[in-house]
């Protein structure tokens, strides 16, 4: 008895360190995530601080190899378009799951659902019928990734701001909203933040996420 116990175990065990060998093999091969944690303002400390966000989170589960960028534009004289800082694709998720091949199809006929946008640890973010929702990713985007033109703010001041002041285009991670129209399914574009605080990004269903992307 004591051998078929010892023999089970051992088994068991084979199979939960096979299993965990072959996530770390995809994370390490990942190339597009949400970001975890939550409770972050909209100030990120500009593109560079967010683009150190991405970094860390990635180098925390074995994929700090790659140069990652947050998907973010910035507006005024020296506006920088989010798709332009992102690499040429492909880009996979931690399950080694393609969300997009190239930039023509990340903005177009993507695979990007609350299946596929997982967090850099592979959980899967909270979106419409969840508990809170924390779907509201910040952009700062047109739906073809192009940043704003005109006075009106929509990336929180180049992400500097946290208070009550600004806005942010933000997108559905979960391509849901309150609505069946495109805005609500719109990935990257849904609709413009309450302030730029972390009580304003919550009240819409948004936690001071990003999308990382990793250059190719």
């Amino acid at each position: 008895m004591k051998k078929l116990l010892f023999a089970a175990a051992a088994t068991m065990l084979l199979a939960v360190s096979g299993h965990a060998q072959q996530q770390t093999a995809q994370q390490s091969e990942m190339s597009f995530f949400v970001t975890s944690g939550i409770g972050r303002s909209a100030d990120l400390g500009g593109l560079s601080g967010a683009d150190q966000l991405c970094q860390s989170l990635a180098q925390a589960v074995g994929a700090g190899a790659k140069t990652w960028h947050a998907y973010l534009s910035t507006q005024g004289p020296s506006a920088v378009n989010a798709r332009d800082r992102i690499g040429q694709g492909p880009w996979r998720n931690s399950k080694g799951v393609v969300v997009a091949s190239n930039l023509s199809e990340l903005h177009g006929n993507n695979n990007l659902t609350k299946q596929t946008a997982l967090t850099e640890k592979g959980a899967i973010v909270s979106g419409v019928g969840d508990d809170p929702v924390t779907h509201d990713i910040l952009t700062g985007s047109q739906q073809d990734g192009t940043a704003f033109g005109g006075n009106e703010d929509r990336t929180c001041g180049n992400w500097t701001k946290s208070g009550t002041d600004g806005s942010a285009m933000l997108g559905h991670s979960d391509r849901t909203g309150l609505r069946d129209d495109p805005p609500s399914h719109s990935w990257n574009a849904s609709h413009p933040s309450r302030g730029c605080s972390v009580d304003g990004l919550r009240s819409t269903g948004g936690a001071g996420r990003l999308y990382c992307f990793a250059l190719q």
